[in-house]
């Protein structure tokens, strides 16, 4: 069998030294229907590998329950590279961020008693086996030693930017290598814009490799301080950026992309293109960046990342200048690479509509009492989407007074007697609803979403949802007498639809049809102010108005000719019962990074 081994500073595969020309793709971002694609386009640009993390809360969605399947059966997508000829580099975590929920760790490890994540913590490392004794010896199959394509893997992700634990670093690696990683390269990976970081993240026995975006020749040679052999590895270089909901579009000009990236080459390094094809964060994956309070920011459902292949697998304009220089460095012959076919649906015709109180008895999956409001966490498995809670507020209250939220995080629609408030998000700050009512009191209702624990820092793990502070009058907090339900809307609701709405006057879901005449790739209009689309019962992602995308990806394989169903989840209101297509994607004004 072949092997990969570091020797005397050098990368050998079988004993020769290769060069690793490798770039990005998320298989869990990338409807599997398009794998071939996006894979084939790698090979055209001149890569000779693929580099992937792997998503520890979608493959373990309840503890002991595991996922493999569909958009996460990965033994696929390793084949289909190999197929190709690529390579492949592995990124198995636990923790992986990749701007991702909660940075990959499931949301009900918060509920395990005892837990610490990213440490020696024996709750913590007991999960992390479970799952890695399912997931390393399906990558076991696949290693380059065993007749498969996988030449490195690596141990945790970044941690010298998290923590200093090194016992717990060797304790992944020996976790790795007793389920047979022992006859693969190991490495680590971290910003090498500090000293700091590198020496927090290296692990005895594994290859340093370093993450960044520019100056290059000098984040080598910082690395060269601790691995004075080499060889020089750029794990993740940063050809573009992500975008989060409410600020500018993010790119990279395409030129001094090209002059890093000959740089590296020139100097005879080995690279990953972080990313090669983004991809998109269906459903509620996408993660978020900032703290507990005010310093909260999104991810956006488009995971395009300015990258050289588009989210619709278009060649973009770093594409064919990447491939130029590729080719002028290895000789490899250049392959012409066309646009994804494209196709633009009839405009979507809604023709009913389900208010959110309505669909409730269809759409909990647990409900209770209690006297002080649970957050999702403690409802765990049911981490992600929305929770409703309702309380009685006891009367009378004369004089208006402050209604209060204090972190309940991280979108919060108030109701009272059913009439619709207003919403707090959560960097905004807690401004109180005024309130006034007689002597029978007022009913309270609060719509909460999940939009995203935070993916990387020291608050990874620590970000509750749900009313994760308190709800007070004034400074009064309400205790007792609590009902809760848990939406985690893996599936949309089908029954009691009525007669459309635009305008409600309260969360609704929203059912239509369009006609597809030709199977392509296509962009869905955003519909209205905030809310989640389904396309033939897939959860295509978040919208939002506050932008900067304009536009949700629809990948090819969710349509078929004839009549396709959507449903909308909008928290406000529509803009009209038709929602146009484009063939072109539209994420926002840029600006450079």
């Amino acid at each position: 069998m072949s092997n990969a081994v570091i020797q005397d500073g050098q990368l050998l595969i079988d004993g020769k030294s290769v060069r690793i020309i490798s770039g990005a793709i998320h298989y869990f971002r990338v409807h599997p229907g398009l794998w071939e694609d996006r894979l084939d386009k790698a090979v055209a640009c001149g890569l000779n590998a693929i580099e992937t993390y792997f998503c520890w809360n979608l493959h373990e969605p309840a503890p002991g329950q595991f996922d493999f399947t569909g958009i996460l059966d990965f033994e696929r997508f390793l084949d289909l590279a190999a197929e190709r000829g690529l390579y492949a580099i592995v990124r198995p975590g636990p923790y992986i961020c990749a701007e991702w929920e909660n940075g990959g760790f499931p949301g009900w490890l918060a509920a395990v008693p005892g837990i610490r994540l990213r440490v020696k913590n024996k709750p913590y490392l007991d999960a992390v086996e479970r799952y890695f004794k399912q997931l390393l010896p399906r990558l076991r199959k696949h290693l380059l030693c065993n007749g498969g394509n996988i030449i490195a893997a690596q141990v945790e992700n970044e941690y010298g930017s998290y923590g200093c634990d090194t016992e717990y670093l060797k304790y992944i690696r020996d976790l790795m290598i007793r389920e047979g990683f022992d006859r693969t390269i190991l490495f680590t990976s971290d910003g090498a814009d500090s000293n700091h970081y590198l020496n927090g993240g290296r692990c005895p026995g594994c290859l340093t490799t370093a993450n960044f975006g520019s100056a290059s020749l000098s984040n080598f040679e910082r690395v060269r301080t601790y691995q004075p052999k080499g060889p020089d590895f750029c794990m993740e270089w940063w050809l573009g950026w992500f975008d989060h909901w409410g600020e500018q579009h993010h790119d990279r000009n395409a030129e001094s992309a090209v002059e890093e990236l000959k740089t590296i080459l020139n100097s005879g390094a080995h690279v990953n293109m972080y990313m090669f094809h983004g991809g998109t964060n269906f459903g509620f994956t996408a993660g978020a960046n900032g703290n507990f309070l005010t310093d909260y920011a999104p991810t956006t459902t488009s995971y395009d990342y300015d990258a050289p292949l588009s989210e619709a697998g278009d060649p973009a304009p770093k594409f064919e200048a990447f491939q130029k220089l590729i080719a002028d460095c290895t000789g490899a012959k250049i392959r012409p690479v066309t646009p994804s076919k494209k196709c633009v649906p009839s405009p979507v015709c809604l023709t009913e509509t389900l208010p959110l109180s309505t669909a409730l008895p269809e759409i909990t999956h647990q409900e209770g009492k209690a006297d002080i409001p649970p957050t999702m966490e403690e409802l765990a498995p049911d981490t992600t989407g929305f929770i409703y809670y309702r309380r009685h507020l006891a009367g009378p209250l004369t004089v208006p007074i402050g209604l209060r939220l204090f972190q309940v995080n991280d979108y919060a629609q108030v109701y009272l007697n059913g009439k619709y408030q207003g919403y707090r998000w959560r960097p905004d700050g807690q401004d109180p609803f005024m309130i006034t009512c007689g002597p029978e009191g007022v009913d309270l209702k609060l719509l909460v979403e999940n939009c995203g624990r935070i993916n990387y820092g020291p608050y990874v793990g620590f970000d509750r949802k749900g009313i994760a502070g308190f709800v007070a009058l004034e400074f009064q907090i309400q205790t007792g007498g609590w009902e809760y339900r848990t939406l985690p809307l893996t599936n949309p609701p089908k029954q009691n639809y009525g007669t459309f709405n635009a305008a409600p006057g309260c969360a609704a879901f929203h059912r239509g049809s369009f006609e597809v005449s030709e199977i392509g790739e296509t962009f869905i209009e955003t519909p209205g102010e905030k809310g989640v689309i389904w396309i033939n019962g897939f959860n295509i992602g978040r919208y939002w108005k506050r932008g900067p995308q304009k536009r949700l990806y629809v990948p090819s394989p969710l349509l078929k000719p004839g009549r396709n169903e959507i449903v909308v989840f909008e928290l406000e209101k529509l803009d009209s019962a038709a929602i146009p297509f484009s063939a072109e994607p539209d994420l926002g004004d840029a600006g450079q990074n």
